[in-house]
């Protein structure tokens, strides 16, 4: 097949499969597509017998080039009407009218898919939707915010889905067909970005000047952090991302003899925020201590592991019940400590909370009922 010509012209790789798109000078490498059902003649033993399956698979093997190899893929993936009626999820079963019926049904589904389908058979579609895409620049739209960029293969008559990772639900844009839509998306992406970049500039510095307990490796979206405090305490927050400057939910964490402090430090000082200020600086003034600092300290000497199953993460969890006996200070997680209290006949329980003493020092421990599930 490789010497068969069109007129004068040697048999191109684009004149086999038109919408596969080269992407080196070497013509070596291909992206794209190749269509391989003509909804011609259905045979269901086309594929044929160990000895033809062997035949075929040598015939592709000797193929003398590119253009060639893929004329007998096509020809051969054409007749493998079993595998590609699993493929599409498409497959009919025979019914009382018989098999033909049966076939009909089938090539009729898929007459009405490929009509309701806008496929484009020229390769310049291709080349046009990389050329935009490069003018762009390709990590434009696929970046740290921008996971991923789908559905453009209706381009530009249909809008593309965007998954980023905004800390909003969704990603809304307006979308049209003429000029640029590509850019004209990208550059409504990048509005977006402006809007929350303050709110990210609290959270970084918040990242590199604390511990950060939870999460392990935050996203983008992301919008709380656990902040260690020592002493087996933390405090989490949870941002605004539409106004990062007020102050954010604040949550404490650890033995009431630290966190009881703390907590009414911060609810003395409310009145004082200053949104001029960061996040981190109003936190600290507020509590009226600073935040282990990376620098000085080690992450190790506030990830205290769980006093039950002497593990740090349960779940993607961490220890968040401490004993609250200063002496003891243990640490442990909900879970792991509810179900070591309900087993024990001393252990009495109220609505949701359960009481008990602390494994460690028997001290009395109060936890709210958990579910492992």
């Amino acid at each position: 097949m490789a010497g068969d010509v069109d007129g004068e012209r040697k048999l191109e790789v684009l004149d086999v499969c038109p919408q596969l798109v080269l992407q080196d000078r070497t013509k070596g490498f291909y992206d794209g597509y190749i269509i391989v059902c003509k909804f011609s003649n259905f045979s269901e033993n086309s594929w044929g017998s160990k000895a033809e399956e062997n035949g075929k698979c040598q015939r592709l093997l000797q193929s003398a080039d590119l253009p060639s190899f893929l004329l007998e893929l096509k020809n051969i993936l054409i007749c493998m009407q079993k595998e590609f009626l699993l493929i599409c999820g498409l497959r009919e079963t025979p019914d009382k009218q018989g098999e033909e019926h049966s076939k009909f049904g089938f090539k009729e589904k898929l007459l009405k898919c490929q009509k309701s389908e806008k496929v484009t058979t020229q390769p310049m579609y291709y080349t046009h939707l990389v050329a935009e895409i490069e003018a762009i620049g390709w990590e434009s739209l696929c970046g740290s915010f921008f996971s991923s960029v789908e559905n453009i293969c209706q381009h530009p008559h249909v809008a593309p889905t965007c998954a980023t990772d905004l800390p909003v639900k969704q990603f809304t844009f307006s979308w049209s067909p003429q000029g640029n839509p590509l850019q004209h998306l990208c550059y409504q992406f990048e509005q977006v970005l402006c809007q929350f970049q303050d709110f990210w500039d609290m959270l970084d510095e918040i990242d590199h000047k604390t511990w950060i307990l939870e999460p392990d490796q935050p996203r983008r979206s992301c919008t709380n952090r656990r902040i260690a405090l020592g002493n087996n305490a933390s405090i989490q927050i949870d941002l605004n991302p539409a106004n990062p400057r007020l102050l954010p939910e604040c949550r404490f964490l650890g033995p009431d003899n630290v966190v009881v402090p703390l907590r009414e430090h911060l609810n003395a000082g409310v009145q004082s925020w200053d949104p001029q200020l960061s996040v981190f600086v109003n936190l600290e003034c507020l509590l009226g201590q600073k935040f282990p600092s990376p620098s000085t300290t080690k992450k190790e000497d506030f990830s205290m592991e769980c006093g039950i199953c002497y593990a740090y993460c349960l779940n993607d969890l961490i220890p968040d019940k401490v004993c609250e006996d200063s002496r003891c200070g243990q640490s442990f997680h909900s879970l792991c400590l509810y179900e070591w209290l309900r087993d024990l006949p001393s252990t009495r329980q109220s609505f949701n909370m359960v009481f008990g003493d602390c494994p460690y020092c028997s001290k009395p421990i109060i936890v709210k009922m958990v579910s492992g599930k």
